[in-house]
């Protein structure tokens, strides 16, 4: 099974360089996704000058493996955010998502970026299993709830290829994510910008204000983290830690499959689960392509992603039954207490944003709208409600504190856990396992030529031990959600630095 998203078929991003040498630029910005290119883009485009680093390559990460809806319609249900923050901040949250369409469409044109854009309706419907019994009812309230915020919406008893009822929200919209990112780290290159892969954030300082990598440093007036869940940076080791208890970050499972031209609409569909089940459908010359996800858990804590993957494709089986599978990978999620992103600074001329939810692609264009706005001195009309020190918890306040109840869970059980075997030699090739040796646990991967690697399995950010992920081949940590190559490289924080490697006799 193909596990390579379906967006980097023959579509090539643009290589650059490792940083060579001291620079200084205005703005530093750290992590080179959807939310620091975007970034990166705007704020040149905004006379500043830039610099962008990304540890690997850019795009690759988490927004490689995107599904890209391109909606306003937010994960939190409609009715649930008028309760919680009344019918204004429902409004500016989904204003927000308006905005990010409007942007990329702007910056599409603008560009004359060939990225497949197209406006599409999409389509919230009731659940696909165990649909609550007043489904029905919430469904008609989202649609009268968005016609009265201002957003037009329909109710309607039969969504297509679900066969339920729902709500159909036009003015939604679809793109190649790669495609459109390779477009915008032209013109940020273009127009004079630095762009440096393969070169980590090592170390922030703030007097002078500066990122490291190595031995070379980019000093800057202003920094923006856009690393899916932030680094520290320049802020407080108990500010920073607290901040980590706000976002949760959670793995969504995602399959790629051929269809027969016309099975199913060209749209964008959610069901109404938790977690819940999502599709968007790519028309082809000869057939159709759906990507279809869900089954989302909290990252690290899947004993076995092989079954996860199992049940998604049963679901989509039963929807749609002509559906031919030919690629899998999976995607993380952050989200929050509130289901509100954490937008701001954290620290004095440091700009983060974080717990997108299922709607990357637009809160990261608004977290990059907001940066610029931010170092140019502009008002922006979400900094209040998307606040990183906000104290309006209110509906979110039992799911701030049940979500974080897990950490010491965590923490004690994984310490004193058995191992998952005594022996290395029960490791084998492409496996990695829990192993004893000499009384102490090692993360041990053996890859498919043989070659054993030794890892401490104490993750490096706050000393969870990471699990196995064999779908990935990762070491995934179950309290934050870092992530590591089997050979212990750090793919996704909040960890900062890789596993330490452990020590093995040359016989073993």
């Amino acid at each position: 099974m193909d596990t390579t998203p379906y967006w980097t078929r023959g579509v090539d991003l643009p290589a650059f360089p490792s940083i060579a040498q001291d620079i200084e630029v205005d703005v530093a910005i750290v992590g080179g996704g959807l939310t620091g290119i975007t970034a990166a883009y705007l704020l040149k485009k905004a006379g500043a000058s830039v610099a962008l680093l990304e540890r690997d390559r850019c795009a690759m990460g988490d927004t490689g493996h995107t599904t890209a809806h391109l909606t306003y319609v937010t994960d939190a249900r409609l009715h649930h955010l008028v309760k919680t923050f009344e019918e204004d901040g429902a409004r500016a949250f989904w204003e927000a998502g308006a905005a990010a369409i409007d942007q990329i469409d702007e910056i599409i044109r603008a560009e004359n970026i060939s990225c497949d854009f197209k406006w599409v309706p999409g389509y919230l419907h009731m659940a696909l299993k165990d649909a609550a019994e007043n489904e029905r009812e919430l469904l008609q309230r989202d649609a009268m709830d968005a016609n009265e915020i201002g957003f037009p919406a329909e109710y309607v008893e039969t969504v297509p290829y679900a066969n339920r009822p729902g709500v159909k929200f036009p003015n939604q919209a679809k793109f190649h994510p790669r495609k459109y990112l390779a477009g915008l780290l032209d013109r940020i290159v273009a127009d004079g910008g630095h762009v440096f892969e393969n070169t980590p954030a090592t170390e922030f300082t703030d007097e002078p204000l500066a990122v490291k990598s190595g031995t070379h440093t980019v000093r800057c007036r202003y920094i923006v983290v856009a690393t899916h869940t932030p680094l520290m940076g320049n802020t407080g080791l108990v500010s920073a830690t607290l901040f980590q208890t706000k976002i949760m970050p959670y793995t969504s499972y995602v399959l790629g499959a051929r269809l027969p031209s016309g099975a199913v609409p060209e749209a964008l569909y959610w069901d109404t689960g938790d977690p819940y089940y999502y599709l968007r459908i790519e028309k082809g010359a000869d057939h159709d392509y759906a990507i279809f996800g869900g089954e989302d858990c909290k990252t690290g804590q899947e004993s076995d992603n092989h079954a996860v993957f199992g049940r998604l494709e049963s679901m989509l089986k039963h929807v749609l039954p002509a559906a031919q599978v030919q690629n899998r990978w999976m995607g993380q999620v952050i989200e929050t207490y509130d289901g509100l992103p954490l937008i701001g600074e954290t620290a004095s001329n440091q700009f983060v944003a974080t717990g997108f939810c299922g709607n990357g692609f637009t809160l990261g264009t608004v977290a990059a709208m907001m940066a610029r706005d931010q170092f140019i001195r502009r008002k922006n009309p979400w900094l209040d409600l998307f606040n990183v020190n906000r104290k309006h918890v209110r509906g979110g306040a039992m799911r701030y504190i049940r979500e974080n109840l897990d950490y010491p869970y965590y923490m004690a059980r994984d310490r004193l856990a058995k191992a998952e075997t005594e022996t290395l030699d029960a490791v084998k090739r492409g496996e990695g396992k829990i192993v004893n040796v000499d009384g102490k646990k090692v993360a041990a991967y053996r890859d498919p030529q043989g070659q054993l690697t030794l890892l401490n399995p104490v993750c490096t950010h706050m000393k969870c031990i990471v699990g196995r992920n064999d779908a990935d081949r990762t070491w995934d940590c179950p309290c934050h959600g870092s992530r590591f190559r089997a050979t212990g490289e750090v793919i996704g924080g909040p960890a900062e630095t890789p596993l330490e490697g452990v020590s093995q006799d040359k016989d073993t």
